[in-house]
């Protein structure tokens, strides 16, 4: 199969951020993983723009949601790295880094709030720095989003 090359892409393909988060997060401090975001206690919210508000129509049905970011700023080049909790060197794919070719942050959150007319989305929390773009946002479902029997093997030793 050729190689996709920009000429050979959809005219659409564009990203429009939909909002941003509020979380208490910058360079430095920022938890490495959601649980950690988690421990903290330390809540997140989601703010869409009013363009986007009718979008939400319907989300109140949801307990969790899968949310999408841009994480500006990022390397976008490193395509493979050595994280520390890792004896050898992985594939950014392979990898929960926001250091990848398009930098699209996920999360799966708990919806602890919610004003609709505000656009304003409280979440159980959030590894996302303050003012992070907002991609998207879906509704997680259980039945279908979850696989209890997904694993990730350790690189070096094949053990889960």
């Amino acid at each position: 199969m050729p190689e996709l090359r920009s000429t050979h892409l959809p005219d659409d393909l564009r990203l429009e951020p939909i909002g941003r988060a509020v979380t208490p997060w910058r360079r430095g401090n920022c938890p490495k993983s959601m649980r950690a975001a988690r421990e903290t206690g330390q809540g997140a919210t989601l703010l869409v723009d009013a363009r986007w508000r009718p979008g939400l129509t319907g989300i109140d049905r949801a307990s969790h949601l899968i949310v999408l970011g841009w994480f500006a700023g990022v390397d976008r080049d490193v395509l493979v790295q050595q994280p520390k909790h890792l004896a050898i060197a992985q594939g950014c794919f392979a990898l929960r880094t926001p250091a990848r070719p398009n930098p699209i942050g996920v999360s799966i959150v708990r919806v602890t709030g919610l004003d609709l007319a505000e656009g304003r989305i409280g979440v159980d929390g959030l590894d996302w720095f303050d003012g992070t773009a907002l991609v998207d946002l879906k509704p997680y479902y259980p039945s279908t989003d979850q696989h209890p029997d997904a694993i990730v093997r350790a690189p070096d030793t094949g053990q889960i």
